[in-house]
């Protein structure tokens, strides 16, 4: 028997889901409002300096004139009346202490859904959310509840459940950012993927506020290790992702093991029933808040993306960075020691890069910047709160090097060229199961990212040999070069060698051991992994399976309901490891970079399971899916090899009615010829769905004869009923 459940489902996006940058907004006003007003003051001052070079000068004015200066005034005073009804933080009820975080962390203006959400809840009132993903809804929720934490309570008081590990992540910093700046509050992510030790020592020092998905969350309930019983507040992010992810259950289940008493927000990006049915169920008379987006990206700037697995990030990264003509260059990483390793990476193989971060002496990053204002300095990598409000003409080329997880930051970024008309250039890293995140960044800035090419050896090797060229053709300006051409010259006479030679020497001093022409990297062979019991052939879930015997065939083709080509994919893991399809897609839609609408049915069975993917999915997919587990076991995901010989295959089918092997459930033909155990005879009579005959070839030990109900006992191929039970010898 299989359970199989279809988790396709469109999901119905807002009227107008562009993405509003907060600090962009910020920038955004700041520069109108100082460009509006130089052109306000150019005007009466020129007609100050009129008046004192003529006294008739106003007298000689045209009532045009004096009408566009009564519109002109008009204006000047709409424009100070919308700025001074722009709301801030200080008017949402929210604490000194947090509203000075908030001004370290370098937030000036709140953004719609901030400005709407934030009072409410701190009324106490629970909230539900409808906002797309990179409105700033995370700081709605997350300063309200830093304002409310009791520090000396060491137990959490906090739950945010997000759908994906790369959500929780991204929430518990934006948390961490906040409250490194109020002291004594603990934030602790908690994901699968991540080894329990790490989280399990976190939740017994005391986490004030936790951020996980619901699987792992559920795991540390069952485990006794996260205790939510006094539990204050509680936070559904992307609610309608994890419905549609085959979260509910779990979701549910979290929610019956808080209090009653509790502060409930809900997010969600539409308002499907479910979501309409958890809020009406576990929410206590919520405000409902529906908030859009209006802002785009720059059209100034062109934006490119490069699929790449996270270790080969920096190699492409070489690669581009050689082959690309710019003329400074912002680079922005999620932390801060990433931005100090990375900086000097790039140092290593000749660029001329310097980090910026939170740690930084704002002395420093002043110094910093300015050099590469002036040009002394070509590189700047950065995080998203070193990089706030920077402004810079130098910069060309915005370089996203780790995605960011909301779209808000994306904008923010590239944000930083582009600027007062210039043309810009934007560049994006996306890993495979980072899709996801590609995804939403297109869907909110209603923009297209172009997909690039990585450089290939030969295009680098062209670049440096072009750099080589152009090197000596300014090294032959030098006024030095006089005294090295008579020592050139003198060490050829002497040691008879060729100028070409002793030139060619001079550049492989300059090398310093390095080659200078790039060499393709051998492919890297994954070492083969033996499960916990030491068996390198399980069929079952545990046992690694190479990669490249896995994915030697074509997977079966099918097509849906919708027309939409799909391809069947074999999972090692089933029932004997207690899969569920929520878990299914959970796993693969992490480490994949996918989302609920590329599953297609889900059948589980006793050692198995099958999914149905998008049929176009890349290669990369699956390399990064080569080593997911599922309940702790490896999953092994290959094409469908097909059903084994006798049985018809269960992917061969348009509709469900054509599955050969359940049919209707009234025919189990086929499992009559296990040799070796014989059967029990023509079974058929225990016919609960009519007709489960063909059970009666099982050969050594020979049937029952037909146990046709209760009514027919008395013809069991020779053990009859009461009356015949001597006489045994018709076991045939």
């Amino acid at each position: 028997m299989s359970d199989t459940e279809n988790v396709t489902g469109d999901v119905n996006q807002p009227v107008n889901d562009e993405s509003v940058s907060q600090n962009e907004l910020q920038g955004g006003i700041t520069e109108n409002s100082s460009q509006d007003s130089a052109v306000e003051n150019q005007e009466p001052q020129d007609v100050t300096n009129e008046a004192v070079e003529s006294e008739n000068a106003e007298a000689k004015v045209p009532e045009n004139d004096n009408k566009q200066s009564d519109k002109l005034s008009d204006k000047q005073s709409e424009e100070q009346g919308k700025e001074e009804q722009q709301p801030s933080f200080d008017g949402l009820g929210l604490p000194e202490n947090v509203l000075a975080a908030v001004k370290k962390v370098g937030f000036e203006v709140p953004s719609p859904i901030q400005a709407e959400t934030i009072p409410v809840l701190m009324e106490g009132h629970d909230v539900v959310g409808l906002a797309q993903t990179g409105t700033g809804k995370t700081a709605a929720f997350a300063l309200p509840i830093l304002s409310r934490i009791d520090v000396s309570k060491r137990h959490p008081q906090a739950l945010v459940l997000a759908p994906t590990r790369e959500l929780a992540l991204q929430v518990a910093e934006s948390f961490q950012s906040f409250s490194e700046h109020l002291g004594g509050i603990h934030v602790l992510p908690i994901y699968g993927g991540q080894a329990y030790g790490v989280q399990l020592s976190g939740l017994r020092r005391g986490a004030h506020i936790v951020v996980g998905t619901p699987g792992r969350v559920i795991d540390h309930l069952e485990k006794g290790s996260l205790d939510i019983s006094e539990l204050r507040f509680m936070v559904l992010d992307e609610a309608d992702e994890m419905l549609n992810m085959g979260f509910q259950e779990d979701v549910e289940r979290i929610l019956e093991d808080t209090p009653s008493e509790k502060q409930v927000a809900l997010f969600s990006a539409t308002m499907p029933s479910g979501i309409r049915r958890l809020s009406k169920q576990y929410l206590n008379d919520p405000r409902e808040i529906t908030v859009k987006a209006t802002q785009r990206t720059s059209e100034n700037i062109e934006q490119d993306y490069l699929l790449v697995s996270h270790r080969d990030k920096l190699d492409a990264l070489t690669r581009i960075l050689e082959i690309t003509e710019f003329e400074a260059m912002i680079m922005f990483v999620r932390t801060k020691n990433e931005t100090e390793e990375l900086a000097e990476r790039l140092r290593a193989r000749g660029f001329n890069a310097a980090a910026i971060n939170g740690d930084i002496p704002q002395n420093l990053r002043e110094r910093t910047v300015d050099q590469l204002k002036d040009g002394r300095l070509d590189i700047l990598v950065a995080t998203d709160v070193a990089a706030r409000g920077l402004d810079v003409d130098r910069i060309t080329h915005v370089f996203n090097y780790d995605i960011p997880h909301d779209t808000e930051s994306y904008v923010h970024r590239i944000g930083r060229t582009g600027r007062a008309g210039r043309k810009g250039r934007a560049i994006l890293f996306v890993t495979p199961r980072e899709r996801r995140l590609l995804k939403a960044i297109e869907r909110a800035t209603k923009s297209r990212l172009n997909e690039i090419e990585l450089p290939t050896v030969d295009a680098v090797n062209e670049a440096r040999k072009e750099k080589f060229r152009d090197s000596l053709t300014e090294s032959l300006a030098d006024p030095q070069i006089g005294i090295f051409r008579d020592l050139v010259k003198e060490y050829a006479e002497s040691n008879e060698v060729e100028l070409s030679d002793i030139a060619a020497a001079l550049a492989t001093q300059l090398q310093a051991g390095e080659d200078f022409l790039m060499k393709e990297k051998p492919k890297e062979e994954r070492p083969r992994r033996r499960d916990r019991y030491g068996d390198d052939n399980r069929s079952g879930g545990g046992a690694y399976k190479p990669f490249d015997e896995r994915f030697n065939k074509e997977a079966p083709r099918i097509t849906d309901r919708n027309g939409k080509e799909l391809a069947v994919y074999r999972l090692s893991v089933g029932h004997r490891q207690r899969v569920r399809p929520g878990a299914i897609v959970g796993a693969l839609a992490n480490e994949g970079g996918m989302n609920s609408r590329d599953f297609g049915r889900i059948s589980i069975f006793a050692e198995h399971s099958l999914v149905e993917l998008p049929a176009d999915l890349p290669m990369e997919v699956f390399h990064a899916l080569d080593q997911t587990r599922v309940s702790g076991q490896l999953i092994n995901i290959e094409p469908d090899p097909g059903a084994p010989a006798g049985r018809p295959g269960s992917h061969k089918r348009q509709h469900r009615n054509d599955r050969n092997d359940r049919n209707d459930r009234n025919d189990r033909g086929g499992r009559g010829d296990r040799g070796g155990r014989g059967g029990h005879g023509g079974r058929g009579g225990r016919n609960r769905r009519d007709d489960r005959g063909d059970w009666n070839d099982r050969g050594g030990r020979g049937g029952f004869g037909g146990r046709n109900r209760r009514d027919d006992r008395d013809e069991r191929g020779g053990r009859g009923f009461k009356s015949d039970r001597g006489h045994r010898g018709g076991r045939r």
